[in-house]
């Protein structure tokens, strides 16, 4: 584990998803964990920009090749991906960034950090052939679709503006 990506504070989750360390009950990079709960909470309440931050800042901690930045990567263009659909109606700007999307969550566990990789990939394999496939889409993360709370909005703001 790198210094740089412990928190203590991160709280364990309610499985044992890919990133979690039973034995030593921590997570392998509990900032990316923060990052993912941040990302995907506002992913799923349609702050699209505001979950990318979440995921591009944390992506800035891994080196290229790492199973760690592949995932950042990947929900970057996820998250990328339904910003250009919604704010920008732009079908073909989606499509691009899923299938790149693609590419940098193969490989990656079903289940990494929480996060149902699975079935994002299913998803935006389908929004790929239906764009309309994404509408309502909320990502799963343990087990359950989250809205985002005051504090995700607030944790994307920090990124944005500084503490």
């Amino acid at each position: 584990m790198d210094e740089h990506t412990r928190d203590p504070g991160v709280a364990p989750p309610l499985g044992n998803p890919t990133g979690w360390r039973y034995g030593d009950r921590v997570w392998e990079h509990a900032t990316l964990r923060r990052a993912t709960e941040h990302g995907v909470r506002l992913f799923n309440a349609g702050a699209y920009h505001e979950s990318h931050d979440c995921f591009e800042d944390e992506w800035y901690n891994y080196g290229a090749g790492t199973t760690e930045s592949a995932y950042l990567h990947g929900m970057v263009q996820v998250a990328a991906g339904a910003y250009k659909r919604v704010d920008f109606d732009s079908d073909s700007g989606m499509r691009s960034l899923f299938e790149t999307a693609l590419e940098y969550l193969h490989g990656v566990p079903e289940d990494y950090y929480g996060v149902d990789v699975a079935d994002v990939r299913v998803t935006i394999r389908g929004a790929i052939e239906d764009p309309a496939a994404i509408d309502d889409w909320r990502i799963t993360i343990d087990d359950a679709r989250p809205d985002a709370y005051p504090a995700d909005y607030e944790y994307a703001e920090t990124l944005e503006n500084g503490p």
